[in-house]
């Protein structure tokens, strides 16, 4: 299958601290930021996230990062079956500005799966939505506050995200009608 490289490691780094500056510049010190991964590649970007504003605004009060399993909220539950994994948030989520953290935003039905499950656990002040790459293709009306790169695709091509934590390597590329 070919691919077409689109963020390379370097550009990845700085898209993200792009992104770290504009959390900080969008939400006020007042706000307690609290960072959720979602389950695989969310958990590695928010975990990268937070040390960017922590490095950036040591002052910043974070309450840390936490990890968001959407497998039974999701609409297509039927569909596939799901992998489980574990939700662990070691905050309480009330009064926070918690910011949801994913890789690659397409349909808008695995964020709205997130804040069903978000909603589970309690009442936050305010969530945020942070993505690597929004690829376009909403079926719901909903959109991210913080984008590292917009990447117009068509509707059968696959974006891959590659994180070193999970893959050995930061990358991502667009492949023609595979799965990733």
């Amino acid at each position: 299958m070919r691919k077409k490289t689109v963020l390379e490691s370097d550009a990845m780094h700085r898209s993200l601290q792009r992104m770290a500056h504009e959390i900080l510049e969008k939400n006020p010190g007042s706000f307690t930021l609290a960072f959720i991964g979602l389950h695989t590649r969310g958990v590695p970007l928010a975990h990268r996230l937070h040390q960017m504003i922590c490095d950036i605004d040591p002052a910043r009060n974070c309450e840390g990062v936490g990890e968001l399993d959407i497998s039974f909220h999701r609409d297509d539950f039927g569909a596939k079956l799901p992998v489980p994994r574990s939700t662990e948030i070691p905050f309480d989520v009330n009064n926070k500005c918690v910011v949801l953290v994913d890789d690659v935003f397409f349909t808008g039905r695995t964020i709205r799966s997130a804040l069903n499950a978000l909603n589970d656990l309690g009442r936050p002040q305010a969530i945020r939505l942070a993505v690597l790459v929004d690829r376009g293709h909403r079926q719901l009306p909903i959109r991210a506050d913080f984008v590292g790169k917009n990447l117009p695709t068509s509707y059968e091509e696959n974006v891959v995200c590659h994180l070193r934590e999970t893959d050995g390597k930061d990358e991502v590329f667009i492949q023609a009608g595979a799965e990733s």
